[in-house]
């Protein structure tokens, strides 16, 4: 990064966008942090919150909520990349998911086609959806309810994706790079269950569900039923297998998510 480097982190209080923050500041760098509710207002249905965070962004983390893969979001995403390009914006990291590139394939080609330095992160599931995201009160009633089967999964710890992410926005060498990012080990829904209960102490279940008694469940919850399909997408066996670009990027293997539960499980969170 030059002197007169400044990083535009969009979903800033999120899983990851927060995380890239945090090393951003640490570092004493530069950078602006935006959301819909926090200081820095943006949001993707108000177009007239992207110019003002985007003034003196030179790099942004790009991430879309709820979902990269959902239809209409490469218009939204096109439209916000050429306008930071024009803003002065010269490269973008932008957050996606494994296993849906025909889905957010649109939106990845409007990041390189936009004129600005790219980096795609590819991830699989996070570990922090347990901890941080929609499977906490499943996790907290001790029962996770999900159309996943026994298919494995290489959980991701998000600490993972937010040293790439800040490795791609500060360090050369990552520009045209589609990292796919993953944890070391493939483990079904229901390993994962059986680890966050050995850390704390509780008794908690995975049962497999069908999509569409998901897709009544999503909509209790007030989710997006889209996510049934992207969830029918990702979680037929093709994500199942552990990829390096951790290692590609970073140089060291991946967190494994043993040590995630440990640490999660002390922070009391997991504590009904």
């Amino acid at each position: 990064m030059t002197e007169d480097s400044m990083t535009l982190v969009l979903g800033g209080t999120g899983k990851t966008g927060r995380r890239v923050a945090a090393r951003l500041r640490a570092h004493n760098l530069p950078m602006r942090v935006a959301s819909r509710g926090g200081e820095g207002r943006f949001d993707w249905d108000d177009e007239s919150t992207w110019g003002p965070v985007l003034t003196g962004a030179t790099g942004v983390y790009l991430v879309y909520y709820p979902e990269l893969a959902f239809p209409g979001v490469a218009e939204k995403i096109a439209e916000f990349s050429q306008l930071a390009v024009s803003s002065g914006v010269r490269r973008i990291v932008l957050l996606g998911g494994r296993g849906v590139e025909l889905l957010a394939g649109p939106s990845e080609r409007a990041v390189q086609d936009s004129g600005a330095q790219w980096t795609i992160l590819r991830c699989s599931w996070f570990s922090q959806n347990f901890s941080e995201g929609f499977l906490l009160p499943p996790i907290l009633g001790g029962v996770v309810e999900l159309p996943a089967g026994d298919t494995p999964e290489p959980f991701l710890d998000a600490e993972d994706i937010a040293d790439v992410a800040f490795a791609a926005l500060t360090e050369d060498g990552h520009h045209e790079r589609i990292y796919e990012l993953s944890g070391p080990k493939p483990m079904t829904f229901g390993d994962a269950a059986a680890e966050i209960a050995r850390a704390t102490g509780r008794e908690i279940a995975y049962s497999p569900v069908t999509f569409p008694e998901y897709a009544n469940l999503l909509r209790e919850q007030g989710l997006p039923r889209a996510l049934v399909e992207v969830f029918r997408t990702v979680l037929d066996g093709r994500n199942c297998e552990p990829v390096d670009g951790v290692q590609q990027a970073l140089g060291r293997e991946p967190r494994v998510f043993t040590d995630y539960a440990t640490k999660t499980a002390a922070t009391g969170v997991w504590t009904p």
